[in-house]
């Protein structure tokens, strides 16, 4: 019987610290763009970097909103998993920012890019670079490819490329496969500048 208790105590303890960590990675990513939004009206407002928190290693460097799916977050410089634990990540091989050419942005399935899975074709994707200058964007396409079969791909007018892991719903991390998605630029008026 005594044993029985004890296995029993030792089994929810184990959940209770699988739950925690579940928690704390989904907390961490909540509270960290919160910061980041702060930061990121402070580097428009400076126009300079400023970084969420003293020993942060990375720095905002985009805002990315899809209206329609309730998405509003802050792209931070990076590809890491330390960069990526916090929300999007720039690959710093691909163009900044609205910038002309292929800015590519990276997220984790289960948080900052979960959001990819209600994304559709036609859907509008704004980003928003340091300087103010807004782009916006319309999904034309979307495709799963296995992650050593990716490479950038130069264009003359700005496109924007999502990267997560697929499948977007497995319970398991990482894997070979990557769901994609490509954005063209909407034309807009030249030179506009937009502070959200």
């Amino acid at each position: 019987m005594k044993k029985k208790k004890i296995l029993i105590a030792v089994l929810f303890l184990l959940a209770a610290v699988l739950i925690g960590d579940g928690c704390w990675i989904r907390g961490k990513a909540v509270l960290a763009q919160v910061l980041l939004q702060r930061a990121w009206r402070q580097s428009i407002a400076l126009g300079r970097p400023v970084k969420a928190w003293p020993w942060a290693d990375t720095w905002p460097v985009a805002r990315l909103r899809v209206e329609r799916l309730g998405v509003d977050a802050i792209v931070l410089e990076g590809e890491s998993g330390e960069v990526l634990a916090f929300g999007p990540g720039h690959l710093s091989a691909s163009v900044q920012p609205t910038e002309a050419g292929n800015c590519v942005l990276a997220g984790h399935r289960d948080t900052s890019f979960s959001f990819l899975a209600g994304i559709r074709k036609g859907d509008i994707v704004s980003l928003q670079a340091r300087s103010g200058r807004e782009i916006r964007y319309r999904i034309i396409s979307t495709a799963v490819e296995r992650y050593d079969q990716l490479f950038l791909e130069d264009a003359t007018s700005p496109w924007l490329t999502l990267i997560t892991c697929y499948p977007l719903n497995s319970p398991v991390p990482g894997g070979p496969l990557r769901f994609v998605v490509f954005a063209r630029m909407i034309e807009s008026p030249a030179g506009a500048v937009t502070v959200l």
